[in-house]
């Protein structure tokens, strides 16, 4: 599993500039004044040696009433579902009362704590660092998280003891797939209806919060392994309407499986929690399928609605089949792993140099890229670069100004080409100089010819 990385601290330390450090992402709010983040984030790691999930944490003030109570809330929650904590506090302001009552919370957990103290640039670390030994936390690291200044060294220490998995290959055995989705939306029941018992009711013991059921099962000779991110409930509490909902759960449940199956709730709409969940799973190159779920007994007009808001909301989401689902009466359910089985071959599948280099040539013919500075950027070569999710390197020139409305009409082109759906494509870019230009003269009869060979090539 991924390891779980905290950030916590009082308000307007930088605790999201931090956050938005680690997963190179800007999903986090970011503004200069305090109190601005009080729910937690959730993103998947990037700087590091080796990969997790990163939380941003509201401010704690310390303050025992109001909103105040409730961040401390989510962040004792946030305590509860971490590996590590990093502890941040402010150089320029030094130490405070909050930091303190911060610093008691963080003791109550025994988790390992990284004391990083922030807004360190132009500051000498021991200077910085000083008053902060009282917490009595371990040895400061002195960072910035605007600047990103000591940040990689920190994230080392941070996740010592973690080895990355190996980069997992095709499984023989069967494909794992991992169903997420807000509480309440019938995820179990879709899986005890594909599954064709109550299998899960079976599982009579007790997990953390942190815990998914993983449920094998065979179809048609070919092995699945469904995986439930409602988590391991007690057979007293099986008939519970809601159920008990981890966000880390679900993230930790993508990255172990091949297909992901999104499943909504076609009479609440689609929800902010639905968009992030399906962003990270796009974001970790996941094959997808959306379930919509609870279709028997919509009216035409709310069908038209639920229809538009899939249009509307999830747009980055177009390359990912649709089925509209009854998971309770079982309408729609037999569709879904033959969908499981197609969009999984499309992340693997294999994608020969000569057929890709084709493809971008049809592409740019039927639509060229367009001019820079009077000049036409040129698409030569493309060949694959991985999968699951399929990476396409294509080469060329100028190809760092190819603007984003191109890059998505390539991938949309090589998904009809090879039948990529259900799956993203990410195109990887490569601009080099001609390694001839302006040797022409100096070639051998020999070069010249291999040089006429490879061009022959390039352009078949």
């Amino acid at each position: 599993m991924l390891p779980v990385i905290a950030i916590v601290g009082r308000p307007n330390v930088g605790k999201s500039t931090l956050f938005n450090r680690l997963t190179r992402s800007r999903d986090a709010l970011v503004a200069d004044f305090p109190g601005l983040t009080r729910d937690r984030q959730y993103g998947f790691g990037k700087v590091g040696p080796v990969p997790y999930i990163v939380i941003d944490t509201g401010g704690l003030a310390g303050a025992r009433e109001g909103v105040d109570q409730l961040m401390e809330q989510q962040t004792l929650k946030a305590l509860e579902e971490a590996d590590r904590v990093v502890f941040l506090v402010d150089a320029r302001e030094g130490l405070t009362a909050a930091d303190e009552h911060v610093a008691g919370l963080v003791r109550r957990r025994d988790v390992p704590v990284t004391l990083a103290v922030n807004k360190g640039e132009g500051l000498q670390s021991d200077v910085a660092a000083g008053e902060f030994h009282a917490l009595g936390l371990g040895e400061p690291v002195v960072i910035s998280a605007a600047h990103g200044d000591r940040i990689t060294g920190m994230m080392d220490g941070v996740l010592a003891g973690f080895e990355a998995e190996p980069e997992s290959e095709a499984a023989a055995e069967g494909i794992d797939v991992a169903v997420i989705g807000r509480p309440n939306v019938g995820k179990s029941t879709l899986i005890n209806r594909l599954l064709g018992e109550e299998r899960l009711v079976a599982f009579d013991q007790p997990g953390t919060t942190r815990d998914s059921v993983r449920v094998p099962f065979s179809r048609d000779g070919r092995d699945y392994t469904l995986i439930d991110t409602a988590g391991v409930r007690r057979r007293a509490r099986v008939h519970e309407s809601v159920e008990k909902f981890s966000v880390v759960k679900a993230l930790q449940a993508m990255e172990e499986a091949a297909v992901v199956i999104a499943v909504v709730d076609a009479r609440e709409g689609i929800t902010e929690q639905d968009v992030s969940l399906m962003g990270l799973a796009v974001e970790r190159g996941r094959a997808i399928i959306i379930a919509i779920n609870k279709w028997d007994g919509l009216a035409g007009d709310q069908r038209r609605h639920v229809r538009d808001e899939l249009d509307r909301r999830l747009p980055f989401m177009d390359f990912a089949p649709h089925y509209f689902i009854s998971a309770l009466h079982g309408t729609g359910v037999g569709d879904l792993l033959a969908s499981v089985d197609a969009v999984y071959a499309a992340a693997w599948r294999d994608l020969p140099t000569p057929d890709l280099t084709r493809a971008v040539h049809a592409a740019v013919e039927a639509h060229p890229p367009p001019l820079v500075r009077g000049r036409r950027i040129r698409l030569r070569f493309a060949h694959q670069g991985g999968r699951n999710p399929p990476v396409i390197v294509i080469h060329g020139n100028q190809t760092d100004r190819l603007p984003g409305s191109y890059k998505r009409y390539l991938v949309n082109h090589l998904r009809k080409t090879f039948d990529l759906d259900g799956t993203p494509i990410r195109l990887s870019f490569r601009t080099g100089d001609n390694p001839y230009k302006g040797r022409r003269n100096k070639l051998t009869p020999r070069q010249q010819r291999r040089r006429k060979r490879l061009l022959k090539h390039v352009r078949r």
